[in-house]
């Protein structure tokens, strides 16, 4: 059985981006907990970086991955831009496309895709603690823009949708 662990980005003290008073780390963290649902109803071993309203560092967050027996870390964030619906769409990052990070990454995205959100892509960011100091692959996931009126309206009226996706993508690359 496969174990995937789901970060839920930013926390406590540390709101992640803002918009009209939605912080993303709400946002992450009620996402995690779905999706952890999905997955562990389809058998897959589930542990989380957090379940509740804490910070803990990226670097702290890598730390504890390294420290679980997982084949997997998925990183979730919402994107934001300097101007309002200035841009939409996820996109994942990767420390390297061409690792199984970087197949996955493309899996979620593709499905993230079929319930409406526009496909930024797949890059690479060597600069991020979650996806540089991870023993296993890791993929960061920016789901959607949280100053962008579309992508909020498809997080929030697809939310179980959105999950349902992202399991998938991360099912379809065990």
């Amino acid at each position: 059985m496969a174990t995937i662990i789901l970060d839920a980005g930013h926390g406590g003290s540390d709101f992640g981006a803002t918009s009209m008073g939605r912080m993303e780390k709400d946002d992450n963290l009620r996402l995690a907990l779905a999706i952890g649902k999905v997955l562990q109803n389809a058998g897959v071993n589930v542990l989380y970086t957090r379940t509740e309203d804490i910070y803990e560092t990226p670097a702290d967050k890598a730390a504890k991955a390294n420290s679980l027996p997982a084949d997997y870390l998925i990183s979730l964030h919402r994107n934001s831009s300097v101007y309002p619906n200035q841009y939409m769409g996820v996109e994942s990052l990767v420390y390297n496309r061409s690792s199984a990070a970087g197949n996955m990454a493309e899996n979620i995205n593709r499905q993230l895709t079929d319930i409406g959100f526009v496909n930024l892509g797949v890059n690479e960011r060597t600069n991020l603690a979650i996806l540089r100091q991870t023993n296993m692959p890791a993929v960061l996931v920016e789901v959607g823009f949280i100053n962008t009126d579309k992508d909020n309206r498809i997080f929030d009226s697809r939310f179980q949708e959105t999950a349902q996706a992202i399991a998938d993508g991360i099912l379809m690359s065990l």
